[in-house]
Order: structure tokens, then sequence, then C-alpha cells
């Protein structure tokens, strides 16, 4: 079940290029671009000044002058032009090139098949084509690899067996990390997705947009917001609330992203919410509604400063 490989659809390019590319990305994101070797890949986040996330990309240096950006569709039109306005004289172009890549997610002997041992971010190129090793999902206790490839539209990929979207998407909310999409647009700082705790964010880079934010969050033990891997009973979707009995006047939390488990067992979901209302009971959409289950995250987090 969690063997094979599946088109993913949801997801776009946005093409860097030009000798001022990697400088350019490296100002506006979360992660060091400029130091990125050729072949490999990050996971960054842009910002607003405010530092609330208007986006988030697997991002992959392919040459000097070239940085592709993975990210979801949904977001990608508004944060090309939202990017683009701050090229200003920089000698980079900024494009859809969503048309020019395939792009497919790779599960369990799929994925190592690709990756082998490699860490997450650490990227195979071969052949023009390049597979990057993400967060695995664990299931059971067991980590299942996955990777993501990037290859030129009309280049023979090697067969693999199918999965299901929904399996890839279940696997992704079981790894605990996930891209920004439309519904929780600005809806957090990085750390509320706890991206500082797995390679989405470096505090010694210069600055970027809302940079001082996220650092003072860091910092300065302000922050009171993570995301956490939890179970429903019910469907549930990105973007909706949560609400616990200690505070049942207003929200604690947002759901991020879901997806419903291959065995039929309800559903699993990556929530973002305040420590204090983790451990008192979260409740989809309203005080009365469903009960999450809260589950343990698959890799540490980062401790505050």
């Amino acid at each position: 079940m969690l063997n094979g490989a599946t088109a993913l659809p949801q997801l776009g390019v946005i093409q860097a290029l030009g000798e001022d590319a990697a400088n350019f990305l490296h100002n506006q994101l979360t992660n060091d671009v400029l130091l990125l070797p050729v072949g490999q890949s990050r996971l960054a986040a842009f910002c607003s000044a405010k530092g609330r996330m208007q986006a988030s990309f697997v991002l992959t240096k392919t040459a000097p002058d070239t940085v592709l950006l993975v990210m979801p569709l949904d977001l990608l039109a508004q944060t090309l032009k939202r990017l683009s306005m701050f090229v200003l004289r920089a000698k980079v172009k900024l494009s859809d090139a969503s048309g020019q890549w395939q792009l497919r997610g790779l599960l369990g002997d799929s994925a190592k098949a690709s990756i082998g041992e490699a860490a997450p971010w650490q990227t195979v190129a071969p052949e023009g084509a390049y597979t990057v090793a993400l967060y695995p999902a664990v299931v059971g206790g067991v980590a299942v690899p996955r990777a993501l490839c990037l290859a030129p539209t009309g280049l023979a990929l090697p067969a693999s067996a199918d999965i299901s979207p929904d399996v890839w998407q279940w696997a992704e909310v079981m790894s605990g990390v996930t891209l920004l999409t439309q519904p929780v647009f600005e809806a957090f700082v990085p750390q509320m997705l706890n991206y500082e705790s797995v390679g989405g964010v470096n505090f010694k880079k210069g600055c970027y947009p809302g940079q001082e934010v996220v650092a003072r969050s860091q910092f300065r033990g302000t922050l009171k917001r993570r995301t956490a891997l939890v179970r429903s009973p019910v469907a549930l979707g990105a973007g909706q609330e949560v609400f616990t009995p200690a505070d049942p006047e207003q929200a604690c939390a947002t759901v991020v992203c879901a997806a419903a488990r291959p065995d039929g067992q309800g559903f699993d979901a990556l929530v973002s919410g305040t420590l204090e209302s983790m451990h008192t009971g979260w409740r989809l959409g309203q005080v009365e509604g469903a009960m999450l289950e809260l589950l343990p995250l698959p890799y540490a987090l980062l401790e505050d400063i």
C-alpha cells in the first residue's frame, strides 16, 4: 500500500533564471539559497512583513543561475506576482514553469530506490531529473521513505507501482511536514508549522521579509503555537477552526492539512494550535465538536532559545 508513485498535479513550479537568481531568492526566503549547492534542495517559506507565511516551497538549484520552486498550484499565481514586485533591478526572471516539469511523489521502496539513505532535502540528480528526499511518513513506529521527483516533461521515468493521490496525501500528513495552501494563507509564522525544526528556516542568514518577527519568536521565547499530529473520527479540512472546553469563546488552533486513513479508520491531520491548549482537549469546529486525539510527532522539535 505504501509503496509506489503518483503524479502530483496539485503542485506547480516557479523558475528563477538569471545571474542574480540565487541572491534574489536568498533575500526573500527564510532559508539560505546562496550557499545551496547546484543539484541540491531545501525547504523555505516566503513571508509577509509581519512574518506570516504567504507560500512555502521545496526549492532546487539546477544551475548556478537557475532555481526551481515547487509549491501548491493554488498559491502559485499570486506568489509569482508578489515575488515579481521585488525584482526591481535584479538580473532575474521569474516565470511559471509548471508545464516544463513533471512531478511525482515516491513512497516506500520506490522512494528508497531513488534516494537510498539520503537525509531529508538531500537530492539525487541523475540524467536531468531531481529526486528530493522528504521527511518519511512514520506509520506504526516504522519510517516509510518519501521523495519528490522533479523531471523535465517528456523524460521517461522508471516504472513504478501506482499509489493513489489520497495515500500520498495521508503519507504527507504522517510525515509532519507540509507545504502551505490557500486556506491557510498568512495564518502562521514558520515556527507555527515547525519549519525551524525540519530545515525550513536559517537563523544565521541575512534579512528577508518578516525576518525580525520570525527571529523574535525564536530567540525571545514568544512562540506560543506549534503544529501537532492528530486523529479525528470525522472528516476535516485545511482552515477549519479547533476549540477547547477550557476557552470555548475563541478558536485555539487551525487545521493545516488532513487526509483519510487508508484503512478507513478515521482521518489524520496536522493542526497548528496554542501550546497551552494542546492537552486540554481539542474539538473540531466548536466546543461540542468531534474530539481530536493527539498523536506523537515523527520528529523532535527544536528547543526555543
